[in-house]
């Protein structure tokens, strides 16, 4: 996983979702774990697409659960 794309998802949930940094690992579940609902999910989207340029398709982020799925995504686009 690209290190500095990782780090560009945890400041977004730690400054959009006031998500604490030490509870954001790569394996952490957006849902259950870090308590994103469907819409924080799009503003997660939208953030991004802000700081990373690349648009995420709907049918791409609806098998994302994790923050490095997350990554994995981003990366593959």
């Amino acid at each position: 996983m690209n290190d500095e794309l990782f780090q560009q998802i945890c400041d977004v949930l730690a400054e959009e979702f006031e998500i604490p940094r030490e509870s954001i690992r790569p394996d952490s579940d957006l849902f259950q774990d870090l308590g994103i609902d469907s819409i924080d999910a799009v503003d997660l989207i939208v953030r991004l697409r802000e700081l990373t340029g690349k648009h995420v398709p709907p049918d791409r982020f609806k098998a994302v659960r994790t923050v490095g799925d997350v990554a994995a995504v981003l990366q593959s686009l």
